[in-house]
């Protein structure tokens, strides 16, 4: 006979697991909360007391301040190319860990996924008699399952207290890059579990009274491949967040403690009011859209982003189910918290730039999202990579809302075309020619083309999705540290967005090493056999791009024994081939660590921003403009624009470009059919065997993980696992062995 257990037993037995915990992991219920906290009693109170407008905004203006100072002061004083060039934020968030103040410069994600990491610790250690939270306490972690985008990213939060209470809590978040991983340079590609990812810090304290843990600093840097980086970033995290804690302290001096709650709560609620009604003007209705990322960085295949965005009142619903399931043991896996910290800088920086940067303005929003899918994935996958996942997912959802935007009656900024989405830069480690031992990256990933406007031309290598005010770098200054020779950056003709408008164009680099005898590259990109930004209204996808590897040679020696045989381009070199003896390959952009000879050439190419509009609707002069900049091609002119002209004077042949676009648009219509169908010849029941296709087909409920005999059900989703490799190409060659045993018999 079974014995009800008492009162005092079930507390007992509750006390004892509470205390008995065997791992306190990422949280599922805390890291799928992307809303703010409930407002508190005392935000209420401070609220009542002070709401004064005048009061209010001097008193943000002054901590905003405080976080634009302490972002510029953690760029002059980080050792990490990322501190250098910008790949870092400040921010400021309330005491119950919603992000409320953001600097003006820098990466916006970053802080909009350290709410997790500050909440975790609220909800774990805040009240926890082992740990507590005490003034000067220092906390650090980098595990992106805890909330961020990939573990070369770290956070040091500091809590800000007054006469004992607990009032906001300080994040300053740099791209480190070197942690510790299987490949240098902190995002490791080759990584097959999340223990190949290097350095995995859980929010944890790792100081008091403002000074750090030696202890815990020194297994930091012996777990990394620079130690001296380590140490310094640590120190200028922290000396930039007291920079914030001071503008903090003397807000409060001039206008109050409950002045500072009511600004950061404030500043919360009016961005959600603001943006439910933006919302509201928009028309009701859904946008589906669909993307492609067409690599692991290891394997090409297709990897679907699909999405269906509803608006209904003031509610946006995003909705990402039949995308692709999770991989098992590859890095391009993303955690929700990161794929709506991107979906947050989508919204502030290029839907309203004008509201307060902060988290806010995703709460009136609603996700929809398939466990243990790309954008949802287990914390028991690498995650290292998860940027060749949720770009494409910003770019989609750009795309979709384009929509919305062009009918709605107030705009904040220009309607633009999707932004180029992929780092494409140089990832490197080894031994300098000043003997240390690095692994990190090069800042002119930083360089992304701009997307088409509406009436306006994309801006070339501008700036990346995710850091407006990011910067390139300066080349000789990162020649002075490390071995990488930049022979060439230059921008890539007909690579262009093609539309009314054109997307702005990327650079071609072509790069080397000199003076080290252990040293080599890696890249990380998507969209070299299917665009990975696409056009607007009739616009143009970007074009793709294979990376170039010239080995066995020295480009050094070339260029004193014979300087004239040197050419500039990725066309020149690739297809005239003027160094004998050399080899001359492709690859996709995923290129795992490999050693470079001193003067060996590899060849990268950007992409451009996506077009906006019909190619016929271009203005001619504007075509004519673009030839005469090098930017497009005369065969360019002719084939994609409709426009000719005089190729020795640049006029303009008006009645032979009338003629011709009156011809194409005859031939448009010749060419089309009725919807119904187009469609029956289109689209078929099930993706082809021979396509390694990973997603929906025709209905999102019916998921393919990689062939049609492998089918999933959206709801029960389960990771895909794919073969190393290297592994294949064993198999393959050994094959080719079998066979030639055999007809050689």
């Amino acid at each position: 006979m079974a014995i009800e257990a008492t009162n005092r037993e079930k507390e007992l037995i509750e006390q004892f697991l509470k205390e008995t915990t065997l791992f306190l992991g990422p949280e599922p219920s805390l890291m799928q909360n992307h809303k703010l906290e409930s407002i508190t009693q005392r935000e209420i109170d401070a609220i009542r007391k002070v709401s004064d407008p005048s009061v209010i905004s001097v008193a943000r203006s002054k901590m905003q301040a405080g976080a634009n100072e302490a972002f510029e002061m953690l760029e002059q004083i980080g050792a990490a190319p990322g501190a250098k060039w910008g790949d870092l934020v400040c921010g400021i968030f309330t005491a119950s860990g919603d992000l409320s103040i953001v600097s003006s410069g820098g990466v916006l994600i970053f802080s909009g996924c350290t709410q997790y990491g500050v909440k975790y610790i609220v909800e774990n250690w805040l009240n926890d008699p082992e740990v507590g939270v005490a003034p000067g306490d220092i906390f650090y972690y980098n595990d992106a399952r805890y909330g961020g985008v990939h573990n070369t990213d770290q956070n040091l939060i500091l809590p800000v207290f007054e006469n004992g209470e607990l009032i906001a809590w300080i994040v300053t978040v740099v791209h480190e890059g070197e942690n510790g991983a299987i490949e240098p340079g902190g995002m490791p590609s080759a990584a097959e579990q999340v223990y190949d990812q290097g350095l995995a810090i859980s929010p944890i304290r790792v100081g008091r009274n403002y000074k750090f843990y030696k202890d815990l600093v020194t297994y930091f840097q012996n777990s990394v491949r620079e130690p001296k980086l380590m140490v310094v970033d640590m120190k200028a995290k922290l000396y930039a967040a007291l920079r914030i804690q001071q503008r903090i302290q003397e807000t409060i001096q001039e206008y109050g403690v409950d002045a500072v709650i009511s600004v950061l709560r404030k500043t919360l609620e009016d961005t959600v009011e603001e943006v439910q009604r933006r919302l509201t003007q928009w028309p009701d209705g859904k946008v589906r859209m669909m993307g492609i990322a067409d690599s692991t960085l290891r394997e090409n295949l297709l990897i679907k982003v699909n999405l269906e965005l509803t608006k209904k009142g003031s509610e946006l619903t995003l909705d990402f189910r039949g995308s692709s399931p999770e991989f098992a043991n590859r890095p391009n896996n993303s955690v929700t918290s990161a794929m709506k910290g991107m979906l947050a800088q989508l919204f502030l920086s290029f839907v309203w730039p004008d509201l307060p940067r902060n988290q806010a303005v995703l709460a009136p929003m609603k996700f929809i999202i398939d466990d243990h899918s790309i954008y949802n994935a287990s914390f028991d996958v690498p995650n290292a990579q998860s940027m060749m996942t949720f770009f494409p997912a910003f770019t989609v959802t750009q795309a979709a809302l384009a929509k919305f935007l062009y009918n709605s009656p107030e705009k904040t900024t220009n309607l633009i075309a999707p932004w180029y989405n992929m780092i494409r830069t140089i990832i490197y480690g080894g031994i300098t020619q000043h003997g240390e031992v690095v692994g990190n990256l090069c800042a002119d990933l930083n360089g992304m083309p701009g997307g088409a406007r509406d009436g306006l031309d994309g801006e070339h290598s501008i700036a990346p999705i995710f850091a407006p005010m990011a910067e390139q770098g300066e080349q000789e200054l990162i020649e002075e540290e490390v071995p990488i020779i930049q022979l060439s950056r230059q921008i890539l003709k007909d690579n262009q967005g093609f539309g009314k408008y054109r997307g702005g164009q990327g650079y071609q680099m072509i790069v080397t090493q000199k003076d080290s005898d252990y040293f080599g590259f890696m890249t990380t990109t998507i969209g070299s056999k299917y665009p990975s930004t696409y056009g607007i209204f009739g616009g143009y996808a970007c074009p793709t791009y294979p990376l170039a590897k010239i080995k066995g040679i020295n480009v050094f020696e070339i260029l004193k024994e014979n300087p004239k045989k040197m050419v500039y381009t990725f066309e020149e070199l690739m297809n005239n081939r003027p160094f004998e003896n050399a080899t001359y390959s492709t690859h996709h952009g995923g290129l795992q660590f490999e050693l470079a000879q001193e003067g060996e050439l590899y060849v990268i190419t950007q992409g451009a921003g996506g077009g906006y509009g019909d190619v016929l609707d271009r203005d001619p002069e504007l075509v004519i403009k673009d030839v005469e900049e090098n930017l497009i091609s005369e065969e360019t002119a002719n084939r994609v624009y409709k426009v000719f002209f005089n190729p020795e004077t640049l006029a303009l042949d008006i009645e032979k470009t009338e003629t011709a676009r009156k011809e194409e648009r005859e031939n448009r219509i010749k060419r089309g059919v009725p919807y119904n169908e187009f469609i029956k010849s289109w689209t078929t029941d099930a993706p082809p065997e021979y396509l390694p296709f990973y997603g929906s087909w025709k209905e999102k409920d019916t998921i393919y993980a990689g062939s049609p005999t492998n089918i999933m059900k959206e709801g029960s989703l389960s990771a895909v696992w794919l073969p190393n490799p290297r592994d294949v190409r064993i198999q393959e060659l050994e094959e080719e062995l079998a066979a030639l045993r055999i007809s050689n018999k």
